[in-house]
């Protein structure tokens, strides 16, 4: 967990569970206008005016959604922060707020959990999001955090998973892959120094895909950008889980199909080529890999003009009557590929492998 094993680290029993919380979040500073109350008090008060209050929480569970083997505590609390906001995005809103809870073990000292919230005071920092509160208790099963995120936004801004309309065109930001496959190079690497840990990690030239994975950002400069544009998405969702997984909650939601095209999906070259050492399909990282935190979303066809030659955005197909279904259109062809869920299922522990 550290380098340096001659460093004196202080076990949690020392501070006790108020202790700990007022260490680790003394220097959280409240920044916007409305948070009224933060960390200290029996519970946080926000004021929204007159604004909507939009809320997301996640759990993230050792051995289940990180391994810390290869996975470090600062990057963790980043990350942690920005699966959160990123929900946050895809419902068109402005993240204010976050709370942050803990289950720790006793083989956890304070030294380590003072660089997890590192990590989550880079992101409040990042995103201009205030800590207000949380809580800690002991854990028999390594680390868990839940954080809650708060968002507030005017009524009118808000964007649903619902309101997809038949012909609206399907859009995505950046590009998809990266982070699955990320992944899967801290995986391989992990398992050889599992087997002799004299090896040294193999991560040269893996530096954009490892970011993706360790390092994701939530895309709450889009809901600007769109505003410039003069553009309202019709129905919008981050992409966690895959592409695919993703489209088809929208299909649910919206109570529309979707054809969606292969040759538009957007892919470093690094995910392409990584993916093709590994023996892996290219696009099945995309539809499937998920971890990505891009935005996914719906525009009214007669916004095309507006959109098709921003760099920030890919159309990648469109939208049709639901009973249409929901298919891949499959590269140089007019062959239909049913769309189905096979990403990250937290439960099942399974991701996809082509």
């Amino acid at each position: 967990m550290f380098e340096d094993k001659e460093q004196e680290l202080t076990p949690i029993s020392k501070l006790g569970e108020f202790g700990l919380i007022k260490h680790l979040t003394e220097h959280f500073p409240l920044g916007n206008e409305s948070s009224e109350l933060g960390v200290g008090d029996d519970a946080a008060v926000i004021n929204p005016g007159n604004k909507r209050v939009v809320l997301t929480t996640d759990v993230l569970a050792e051995g289940v959604h990180f391994n810390l083997g290869y996975v470090p505590l600062k990057h963790l609390g980043y990350k942690a922060v920005v699966v959160n906001l990123s929900d946050i995005a895809a419902m068109n809103a402005t993240p204010t707020q976050i709370l942050v809870s803990l289950a720790v073990s006793n083989r956890f000292p304070v030294e380590a959990l003072e660089e997890l919230y590192a990590g989550i005071q880079a992101a409040c920092g990042r995103y201009k999001v205030d800590l207000i509160g949380g809580d800690t208790t002991s854990s028999n099963a390594g680390l868990v955090m839940s954080i809650t995120a708060v968002g507030i936004e005017n009524e009118e801004n808000i964007v649903k998973r619902s309101t997809a309309k038949p012909n609206d065109l399907l859009v995505v930001t950046g590009d998809l892959g990266g982070a699955y496959m990320g992944l899967q190079i801290l995986e391989r690497e992990h398992a050889v120094f599992l087997a002799d840990p004299n090896m040294q990690p193999e991560m040269e030239g893996f530096d954009y895909i490892l970011e993706r994975q360790l390092k994701p950002e939530a895309r709450t400069d889009v809901k600007g950008i769109l505003e410039q544009l003069d553009i309202k998405p019709t129905s919008m969702i981050d992409i966690s889980d895959g592409l695919a997984s993703e489209i088809l909650h929208l299909s649910d939601q919206s109570k529309v199909g979707f054809r969606l095209y292969e040759e538009k999906i957007p892919m470093d070259n690094l995910t392409i080529t990584t993916a093709d050492d590994l023996n892996l399909n290219p696009v099945m990282t995309a539809l499937s890999g998920g971890e990505d935190y891009e935005l996914l979303f719906t525009i009214a066809s007669e916004d095309f003009d507006k959109i098709k030659n921003h760099p920030d955005f890919t159309i990648i197909g469109h939208a049709v009557e639901k009973e249409e279904g929901n298919f891949m259109v499959a590269r140089g062809s007019n062959q239909l590929v049913a769309l189905t869920a096979q990403g990250w299922d937290a439960f099942l522990g399974n991701q996809y492998h082509d």
